[in-house]
């Protein structure tokens, strides 16, 4: 082999060598959040918390409480949380039946396990849920407790696939009815508990549990990061019209942090995952309020709901956002942009891709003005809406593209790729959005 023929076969090895290595580099790239910073892999574990290895486990028939679901027992099954909490810690399990409380209030070192067929059910009376200062609506003032609180806890689990029942029935009814007398009546003036209220906390698992007929919001999280739902049961009804469930959002993140919520199934009479951080005029000059980013909501199914993933009413700032790998069946929307023109927003770096099924709207941008009270304010930020991404989509709407402009926000650097829908309404619009993207988009058979 003469030298030259010899230097050539060398440089194809070589070649050969570094594209092997650059395709091992990328098999290996880490996933990436919308704005390009590296999706830790906190994100890929879905492994389950065993509850043997969590401690001592507190069967709370052992500790007083009757396995009788006729009778009120917050009293015994919180003297059993205690306890828990004052020997060192362990985990509280509901053993099979159905155990009737008021609100309960967890502390460090204590876990919530529901065996299969153990059901822990809300009294369905608000006496039983005290005030207190927490947060509601994008405020903090005070409100009635959940039926299960965590406050200030590293490492609070809820396990098992039992269920956690708001029994919530009553509530709605006397919401409908107020609602009858008074059209303006507002969620706040119907005295409802939420079912879980987490706030202050990290390191949070809540896994396999069915959370079901919450009287108000289902699960609210506040203040709190590193956050994981797991292979969970969320459901409130959606019918019939005097006994569906108002505002029974699935999830409120809310002021939140790397959140990862997997393998759910959602049905609500409102909202499935809400992102949410304070409203109002001033919003953003209150300590209390602050934005929510690093949100995973991945292999989900959505039942009936309001919006898969709703940004807003009561948000400042989301970025970092991803819906994907879901499959949707009754939706009203996809994705939500709830625009409120009294406070300052931005919606930014939302990757919503991998999503089949059918809804009414798939996007809707517009403006909210339920319950709202402008202000005057000479520095007012224009709110905004950029990066939102949408790939891989194959759905039956009604309406694909249901976007307003305003003169209280701007909408730019959307995309639109991949994309093979049905569209009743045909109102898509690449115009409307300043720098928008579109590549492989086919509207009922039509190619944009």
């Amino acid at each position: 082999m003469n030298k030259t023929l010899r230097f050539a076969c060398m440089v194809c090895v070589v070649c050969g060598i570094v594209q092997t290595a650059e395709a091992r580099m990328r098999k290996k790239a880490p996933p990436m959040w919308p704005n390009g910073e590296v999706m830790t892999e906190w994100f890929s574990d879905t492994t389950r918390v065993n509850i043997d290895e969590m401690g001592k486990k507190y069967v709370i028939t052992d500790f007083g409480v009757s396995n009788d679901s006729t009778l009120l027992q917050t009293e015994a099954i919180q003297a059993v949380i205690d306890r828990c909490a004052n020997e060192g810690g362990g985990v509280v399990v509901v053993p099979r039946g159905t155990f009737l409380s008021g609100a309960l209030f967890f502390r460090q070192g204590t876990h919530l396990h529901l065996v299969e067929g153990g059901t822990l059910k809300g009294i369905d009376a608000i006496k039983y849920y005290p005030l207190k200062k927490t947060r509601m609506e994008g405020q903090t003032l005070d409100y009635f407790c959940a039926l299960v609180n965590a406050d200030g806890i590293d490492g609070f689990t809820i396990s098992g696939k039992g269920t956690i029942n708001g029994n919530g029935l009553r509530f709605w009814e006397e919401f409908w009815i107020r609602r009858k007398f008074n059209r303006q009546c507002t969620n706040l003036e119907a005295l409802r508990p939420r079912l879980v209220y987490i706030s202050n906390c990290k390191n949070v698992q809540v896994q396999d549990v069915h959370l079901i007929n919450s009287p108000f919001w289902t699960n609210h999280i506040y203040n709190s990061e590193r956050i994981k739902y797991i292979g969970c049961t969320i459901y409130a009804p959606h019918e019939p019209q005097d006994a569906k469930a108002p505002s029974s959002d699935a999830i409120d993140l809310d002021v939140c942090k790397d959140v990862l919520i997997y393998g759910c199934d959602i049905s609500v009479n409102d909202d499935a995952v809400v992102l949410k951080g304070g409203k109002g005029t001033w919003a953003d000059k209150d300590p209390t309020n602050g934005p929510s980013s690093n949100v995973l909501i991945d292999r989900c199914h959505y039942g009936f709901v309001h919006g898969c993933l709703t940004l807003g009413s009561e948000s400042l700032h989301d970025w970092n956002v991803v819906l994907r790998n879901c499959q949707v069946d009754e939706a009203s929307r996809v994705l939500w942009l709830k625009m409120r023109p009294d406070t300052p927003q931005h919606y930014e770096y939302v990757t919503i891709e991998n999503i089949t099924g059918t809804c009414g709207s798939f996007l809707v941008v517009r403006p909210w003005t339920q319950f709202f009270k402008p202000e005057e304010r000479d520095d007012m930020p224009l709110s905004q809406c950029n990066h939102i991404r949408m790939r891989n989509i194959d759905m039956k709407c009604k309406n694909f593209f249901d976007v307003g402009l305003s003169e209280k926000y701007k909408l730019k650097y959307f995309s639109f790729e991949n994309i093979n829908v049905q569209d009743e309404k045909k109102a898509f619009d690449k115009d409307l959005i300043e720098n928008t993207l579109v590549r492989n988009v086919i509207i009922n058979g039509e190619s944009f």
